[in-house]
């Protein structure tokens, strides 16, 4: 068989299965808003959970996933920029602990989110730290998963500005502190925006560590910082399980919210990107 044959099997090969990939997710996409539909009224938003469906709602798993998206973006962000400009512009490449720094960072980026919630129930949760099963916690827990990839991104895109920026700003006597943080940083902010929401819309649709840490799956009341916790995820884990249809109706209307979310997040970095995008 000729090369040319085998590449126009290879690409019938690989359009076949994205065509089976989109039509599997158009298909669920499209099941979940027509269940879903029916469900999604004001009950759904201003409701506590209740074992009779037609009262139950998710407004303290959707105020806490609110407020772990906050609290994500508190967290994550400062220290998530802060290592990566101190690595890209500070740091000694030669010195071992750097080294090491950066392959803890990048073998931690692929590490199963799983494991972090194991890490948080021992330390955060029980250890040391010992600060209960509370809404602080799974915003920790989450942090840790998703600042690798805030730090790789923020690295990329602190690198992506030219060397001339900086070498620009060292002739006309500038500090490495002043080109740092009135150049490079603001020239690097679309990437870093643009990793930093990515990262954050996928912690919100966590749900492993958060059962694991012990978020409970049912929250009759506005949940607090410290205080205990739902998510819209666990919520949606909740109803799955129930036999009634009514609750599969709530949780497919409750999925059409978490998508809203996780969508209007990337939509928001795109805009990000867009909108400071620089050419260099």
């Amino acid at each position: 068989m000729s090369r040319r044959w085998q590449a126009r099997i290879f690409s019938a090969f690989m359009v076949l299965c994205l065509a089976v990939s989109f039509g599997t997710l158009a298909w669920l996409l499209i099941e979940t808003l027509v269940t879903g539909w029916p469900a999604l009224n004001g009950k759904l938003f201003s409701n506590p959970p209740s074992s009779l469906p037609e009262e139950a709602g998710a407004r303290p798993a959707i105020l806490a996933t609110i407020y772990l998206a906050v609290l994500l973006l508190a967290m994550t962000v400062p220290i998530g920029v802060a290592t990566a400009l101190y690595l890209e512009e500070y740091a000694r490449k030669e010195r071992w602990y750097n080294r090491l720094l950066e392959l803890n960072i990048q073998n931690l980026a692929a590490v199963p989110a799983i494991v972090y919630g194991i890490l948080g129930l021992a330390f955060v949760v029980r250890g040391p730290f010992g600060i209960g099963r509370v809404l602080l916690a799974g915003a920790i827990i989450l942090t840790l998963v998703v600042l690798p990839t805030v730090i790789i991104a923020s690295r990329e895109a602190i690198r992506a500005v030219p060397d001339s920026i900086r070498q620009g700003g060292y002739a006309l006597g500038a500090t490495k502190w002043r080109v740092v943080s009135r150049q490079v940083l603001p020239a690097s902010v679309p990437g870093i925006a643009t990793g930093s929401i990515l990262a954050l819309s996928r912690a919100v649709g966590e749900t492993a560590p958060l059962l694991l840490i012990g978020a409970l799956q049912y929250v009759a009341f506005d949940p607090t910082i410290f205080g205990a916790f739902t998510a819209l995820p666990v919520q949606i884990y909740t109803w799955v399980k129930l036999p009634d249809p009514a609750f599969q109706t709530l949780a497919a209307a409750a999925i059409i919210v978490l998508l809203v979310i996780v969508l209007s997040m990337n939509a928001l970095a795109i805009l990000l990107r867009n909108r400071f995008r620089q050419n260099w």
